[in-house]
C-alpha cells in the first residue's frame, strides 16, 4: 500500500531551498500520523448541500429533510471533510494554513497542486464506519518554476481503513513558495472576451460551475481550514496577489467526481482511481467549465477557467479510471 520514503538527487537551485526540503525529509522519517474518526452523516448532508445537490444519489431522499442513513456509501471524493486539520488558532500559519508537513520559512505560500486517489474495489468508506486515517510524508522536493522560482513539491500520503480493511489511498502535492516581501503586485486583468470552450462532439460532457463567497465560506468551514485565500478578498488581493478570493482545489476536485459519477449509468459507481493536477487558480465569481471525454474504461475532464488575458485556459485536469 505504501511507497518508500524518497529522497531527490540535488537539483540546481540555491543551497537553503535544498536544505529546507531536506530538513523537512528528515524530519518526517519513520513518522506516521494515526487518527480514528466516526464518519457521521452530517459532514455528507453538508457537503452536498454545498455542492448544491439536495439528493446524494439519484435515489437517494432530500437532504434539507433527511441525513444519510449509516451504511450509506460516501460519494468519491467526499472523504475530504472528514479527518480535517486539528491545530489551535496559534498553531496555525501566518495565512491561516495548517502547518503540519510544512517546510520552513521562507516557503509558507501553500497551494493544493494535485495527486492521485485510488479505491479498494468493494470496500467503499460508509456513513457510520470509524475509520482510521494514517498520514505519512513521501517526499519533498525542491524545483524550480517557470519563471525561475524556487519552491518545495510536498507530496503526503493518506491511507484509510474501515472494519473489513484498506479502503483507500489517498495522495496529496502542495506546492509551497516563498513568501512575499513586499504588497502584492496585481496582474493586469482584461476583460473576458471569450466564452469557456464548448463541446466538440456528442461523446463530451460538459458542465458549468460558479462559487460564490457563500459556496467558499461553507467549504472551509467543514473542512476546517483557515487558508485566508479563500475567504479573505483583502488578504486574496492584497497579500497574495490574486484578483479575488480562490476556490479550494478539493472543491474542484469533488465537483469533477460527482460530474463523472453523473454520466455513469449507475451513480453509486466508485472509480478505481483519479490522477489530477491543478496548473492555474480559479476564482469565484466566475463561470468555469468542465469538458470530459470518455472512452472505454476511462474518462479525461478538463476544467476551464478564466486567465489574466481575458481568454479561458484548462486550469485543473484529471484522468479518471473506471
Amino acid at each position: 500500500m505504501h511507497q518508500t520514503l524518497r529522497r531527490f538527487a540535488p537539483t540546481n537551485l540555491s543551497p537553503l531551498t535544498r536544505r529546507i526540503a531536506d530538513d523537512l525529509f528528515q524530519k518526517a522519517k519513520g513518522i506516521q500520523v494515526v487518527r480514528r474518526q466516526l464518519l457521521d452523516a452530517n459532514q455528507t448532508q453538508r457537503l452536498s448541500l454545498t455542492l448544491n445537490r439536495p439528493h446524494l444519489y439519484r435515489d437517494a431522499g432530500d437532504l434539507r429533510r433527511f441525513t444519510p442513513a449509516n451504511g450509506t456509501p460516501l460519494a468519491p471524493g467526499y472523504h475530504l471533510v472528514y479527518f480535517t486539520p486539528i491545530a489551535l488558532p496559534d498553531e496555525l500559519g501566518h495565512d491561516g494554513t495548517d502547518i503540519g508537513f510544512s517546510p520552513a520559512e521562507p516557503f509558507t505560500r501553500r497551494m493544493w497542486a494535485g495527486g492521485e486517489m485510488k479505491w479498494e474495489k468493494g470496500n467503499p468508506l460508509r456513513i457510520g464506519d470509524e475509520a482510521v486515517e494514517t498520514t505519512r510524508l513521501v517526499s519533498a522536493e525542491p524545483k524550480t518554476g517557470r519563471t525561475g522560482e524556487e519552491m518545495i513539491i510536498v507530496r503526503v500520503e493518506k491511507a484509510f481503513e474501515n472494519a473489513n480493511g484498506p479502503a483507500l489511498v489517498d495522495k496529496r502535492d502542495w506546492v509551497f513558495r516563498t513568501k512575499l516581501s513586499g504588497p502584492a503586485l496585481l496582474q493586469d486583468v482584461r476583460e473576458c472576451d471569450s466564452q469557456p470552450p464548448a463541446p466538440q462532439n456528442t461523446s463530451q460532457e460538459s458542465r458549468d460551475f460558479l462559487q460564490t463567497a457563500v459556496s467558499l465560506f461553507r467549504f472551509s468551514a467543514l473542512t476546517f481550514n483557515g487558508h485566508k485565500i479563500h475567504y479573505s478578498q483583502p488578504w486574496a488581493r492584497e497579500i497574495e496577489g490574486h484578483r479575488n478570493i480562490v476556490v479550494h482545489g478539493p472543491l474542484n476536485l469533488i465537483n469533477m467526481l460527482d460530474f463523472w459519477r453523473d454520466v455513469q449509468e449507475d451513480d453509486h459507481s466508485i472509480p478505481h482511481s483519479i490522477r489530477y493536477r491543478a496548473t492555474a487558480p480559479f476564482y469565484a465569481g466566475e463561470v468555469h467549465r468542465a469538458l470530459m471525454d470518455k472512452s472505454v474504461g476511462t474518462a479525461t475532464i478538463k476544467l476551464w477557467g478564466r486567465s489574466n488575458s481575458g481568454d479561458y485556459k484548462v486550469g485543473m485536469l484529471s484522468d479518471v479510471s473506471g
